[in-house]
């Protein structure tokens, strides 16, 4: 009965996010509590809500700072230089700007954070695109490919659940994938390049360097800078550059490094309150918006958590895999990989699901090792940045404006796409077998 429940849940919650008729914020939070209600766990419901809210509210406190910081950077001219030497590389050309979206995100990636990934792929991209008139949508799409792929790396949260789960090594999981690595990379370069050329034929090559400097969207010209100006320009950079290298190595946890860093650029940028008020009404309204979608989000998945549903769901979908398809469950599990990560949380996926369907596979005669390998090959990987149970989802939303259901129309056959041809080169290397 409650997996019952729960599988009515997410199937309401999709419904209503994929139809664009109902927001996002009201879906997460009405549909799992309406949920709890019919399933007569009313009463449980203060404590599912707030051990929800308890496991976002540092990712909250972070993109709360975060955005702040990075709309600070982009308000003072940080990122133009940047900007105008790839606008001369790329001469204007929407390809040429989606294929090193794509090629950045997976440098930028290596990390195994998606936050991170998303502010600074967003933060420095977006406003060539809107620079050139190219949709925003394309932008959270490609750093989606690119970024989803790369959560394939064991420091990544997938791959190091699937090891602990199953008590194995990088050396048992990861590396024999690889090559199946590899190829996805090359299916999202050749993804980009074809939404790229899509953009191209829309827009043309843009002719720039032309328009007058108050052209919504224009990159201003370099500017005479005062000696003050200059000072202040090298501090943004030096802090700039310093607070990547702490997101890339983790030196630190993400809410502190924020906030110590948007405090130093407010010192240096906006010293006084008039300043520091002008920047708060202008961006606020964001910061409001993305932190509003977090908190929902732990409310969803606090619910659905909480009140055993999703574990109730897990124990389900094991029980549906034939007796006889034992040598089919490795290609089962990676086909459904991607697409059950909007519907499972990676911790109740990697160890609520993953142990059985590994346990499974031992007693037909198979290895665990290539059920975890052929989890990763999806599961809140290539599907995390669609996913609505991950808090980074809605980093990356709330920093493009694009509304989830949009973005998950847009993107997901390219990201399916990515888990499919890495199965490919998994069966074609011997990663997995049938």
């Amino acid at each position: 009965m409650l997996a019952a429940i729960g599988f009515l849940t997410i199937a309401v919650f999709l419904t209503a996010v994929l139809s664009g008729r109902v927001s996002v914020l009201l879906a997460l939070t009405v549909v799992p509590v309406a949920a709890a209600v019919v399933a007569g766990l009313a009463g449980g419901l203060g404590d599912y809500v707030t051990e929800g809210l308890e496991i976002v509210a540092p990712v909250a406190i972070m993109i709360t700072f975060a955005i702040l910081y990075f709309s600070l950077m982009l308000d003072t001219g940080l990122f133009d230089p940047a900007i105008r030497r790839v606008v001369r590389w790329a001469g204007g050309d929407p390809l040429k700007i989606c294929v090193g979206t794509a090629a950045l995100t997976v440098l930028v990636a290596l990390d195994g954070d998606g936050a991170s990934t998303f502010l600074i792929m967003a933060s420095a991209m977006l406003p060539l695109y809107d620079r050139l008139g190219m949709r925003r949508i394309v932008l959270a799409g490609l750093i989606c490919l690119g970024a989803g792929v790369m959560n394939m790396v064991p420091w990544g949260g997938p791959t190091a659940r699937a090891m602990a789960a199953l008590g194995l090594g990088a050396s048992d999981v990861f590396v024999p994938l690889l090559p199946a690595m590899a190829a996805g990379i090359a299916w999202v370069l050749l993804a980009s390049y074809l939404i790229g050329r899509g953009e191209r034929r829309r827009l043309g090559v843009v002719e720039l360097g032309h328009e007058p400097a108050d052209t919504p969207g224009a990159v201003p010209a370099p500017a005479v800078r005062s000696r003050a100006d200059r000072i202040r320009f090298a501090i943004n950079i030096v802090l700039t550059l310093a607070l990547v290298v702490v997101l890339l190595f983790q030196l630190a946890d993400l809410p502190v490094v924020f906030l110590c860093a948007f405090v130093l650029a407010v010192l240096v940028n906006r010293p006084t309150w008039d300043g520091q008020r002008a920047l708060f009404e202008k961006h606020g309204h964001n910061v409001v918006l993305v932190t509003a979608m977090i908190f929902a989000a732990g409310v969803f998945t606090g619910v659905l958590g909480g009140s055993g549903m999703i574990g109730a769901m897990a124990e389900a979908l094991v029980a549906l895999v034939p007796d006889g398809a034992g040598s089919l469950l490795p290609i089962a599990v990676a086909v459904t990989s991607m697409p059950l990560s909007l519907v499972f949380t990676p911790d109740a996926y990697y160890f609520g699901v993953l142990p059985v369907l590994a346990e499974t596979a031992v007693t037909l005669g198979g290895d665990p090792a290539e059920i975890a390998r052929a989890a990763i090959l999806g599961q809140m990987t290539t599907g995390f940045p669609l996913s609505p149970l991950t808090a980074s989802t809605f980093i990356l939303l709330g920093m493009t404006g694009v509304e989830l259901g949009r973005h998950q129309r847009f993107i997901f056959g390219w990201a399916f796409g990515t888990t499919v041809v890495m199965t490919v080169a998994a069966l074609a290397t011997g990663a997995l077998t049938v």
